[in-house]
């Protein structure tokens, strides 16, 4: 496999803002956007999974950059929640959470709809 950074020096020098924005910032931080768009200029020209593997960025966040799609916020509210009683008072609850980096499903055996309200409740803190 080529070394991009050896076939592309403005890859080798965001790398190096990027590594050194890294070092100064705690994770977790969001990159500040004149990187993301430095990125995005580079993955045109270089293409997205080259980009992405060079710099160390997640691929999806570059992607939906690139193609001007919205990038969710990773911290605040959700902006909607769907709950759905099941027949039973008892039974396998469900959650499903998704963000930019995926999705991701608990299953949590024996809980009804009371319990998991007061769960939610308890997680989310009051209003």
């Amino acid at each position: 496999m080529t070394n991009i950074a050896a076939t592309s020096p403005e890859i080798d020098q965001l790398r190096r803002q990027l590594q050194d924005w890294r070092n100064r910032h705690p994770r977790p931080r969001r990159l500040p956007d004149s990187l993301w768009a430095a990125a995005v200029e580079l993955a045109r020209r270089h293409g997205v999974h080259r980009t992405a593997r060079a710099l160390g960025l997640d691929y999806t966040g570059l992607k939906n950059r690139l193609e001007n799609k919205p990038v969710p916020e990773s911290a605040g509210p959700a902006a909607f929640v769907e709950l759905l009683a099941a027949q039973s008072s008892r039974g396998e609850c469900t959650i499903e959470v998704e963000s930019a980096r995926g999705k991701l499903r608990v299953a949590i055996p024996n809980m009804g709809p009371s319990e998991l309200m007061s769960l939610l409740r308890d997680w989310v803190g009051p209003a």
